[in-house]
């Protein structure tokens, strides 16, 4: 999975996108086709903003959030991204057809 950070209205640390990076590989977990995720973050008065979109299996994820810090922030930006992979790899797991069942044949 490739990440794009990107900052607006702020210099994005080295720390900083180190902690997005780990963050992020948690998600590495599902096996699901990844392109590319968009991470923006930014800062407007007291408020820390993070907001994901990407393509992933060709459905569309995005996620936005807002706290008053920015790990927090990123926190949380990645729990709800999580849940989306979650419901993506779900439906991935439970939509297979079943295989067919062997039938033994008694003469």
């Amino acid at each position: 999975m490739t990440l794009k950070i990107t900052g607006r209205h702020m210099d994005v640390t080295p720390a900083l996108r180190s902690y997005v990076e780990t963050r992020f590989a948690r998600l590495d977990r599902y096996e699901l086709k990844v392109g590319s995720l968009q991470v923006i973050l930014g800062v407007e008065k007291l408020q820390h903003k993070a907001e994901v979109t990407g393509v992933v299996n060709g459905k569309q994820v995005q996620a936005k959030i807002a706290t008053t810090e920015m790990y927090a922030t990123i926190d949380a930006l990645v729990d709800r991204v999580d849940a989306q992979f979650r419901k993506l790899k779900e439906r991935l797991v439970n939509h297979k057809p079943e295989k067919p069942k062997r039938r033994t044949v008694v003469s």
